[in-house]
């Protein structure tokens, strides 16, 4: 698809919250807070000719590495949000993104976000096929007060459930969807914590792509004021989460 007439490097779009994106208290369910943020990332990238559609043509999609989001509070039902959303660096097969939420005009939820272009033949990460320089970078505009980091998983963990990957945790690029692993790990938390908004930030590290019929094990480790989930395959860390508490 050629570049839209109306790409802008910045970009807004709104969204009203709909009950089946809510948790039983009405406000936003998490994992729907990050599926808006990336369905605005892709409206982005397909105004800007960088699609799914358009990086399939060369057996190329954007895949998520790291992922951080600062919320200081949630939307809830009925709401109009605004999502805005800008690239604060893109160079080869490398991409960091930034999105904010707002309402009212009023900033609730920042976030920042690690992408790579992955071949969707040989499942590797190359080099961005299409032309990008259209696309003006912001790189010191930043969505949040911290940047994404490297998980620390050195600590010791306890097994907490073992899941086998079923037909409805993969999306169209054919692997678990980054927004399975976040909803696998919080059904195994203090429901409290989440009705409770008790969540201030949370940081996702994929690092191995799940496929249909993969045996994963969770793993929690908990602290005073955090919690860390991974997910192994055959004793290999396949994701990492942090929950940071208020």
């Amino acid at each position: 698809m050629p570049i839209s007439s109306n790409f802008t490097s910045v970009f807004s779009k709104n969204w009203e919250i709909n009950f089946t994106q809510c948790m039983p208290n009405g406000f936003l369910k998490y994992t729907d807070l990050c599926n808006i943020l990336q369905l605005t990332a892709a409206d982005h990238s397909e105004i800007g000719g960088i699609s799914f559609s358009d990086m399939q043509e060369f057996n190329q999609a954007w895949v998520l590495s790291r992922m951080r989001v600062e919320v200081i509070e949630l939307p809830k039902w009925k709401d109009i949000v605004t999502v805005k959303t800008w690239i604060n660096t893109l160079e080869n097969s490398r991409s960091v993104r930034a999105l904010e939420i707002h309402i009212n005009g009023n900033k609730i939820v920042g976030s920042e976000t690690f992408w790579a272009v992955f071949n969707t033949e040989i499942r590797r990460p190359e080099p961005l096929a299409l032309p990008f320089k259209h696309f003006n970078l912001y790189p010191e505009n930043k969505a949040t007060l911290k940047p994404f980091s490297k998980i620390n998983l050195n600590n010791e963990t306890e097994m907490v459930f073992e899941k086998t990957v079923t037909l409805s945790d993969l999306d169209i690029v054919n692997h678990v969807n980054n927004v399975k692993y976040l909803e696998w790990c919080l059904d195994l938390m203090d429901e409290k914590l989440i009705l409770n908004q008790k969540i201030e930030s949370f940081e996702m590290n994929f690092l191995k792509e799940l496929s249909l019929k993969d045996k994963v094990v969770i793993h929690e480790n908990l602290t005073s004021d955090a919690m860390v989930f991974s997910i192994t395959k055959e004793d290999k860390t396949c994701f990492a989460l942090q929950l940071n508490l208020k």
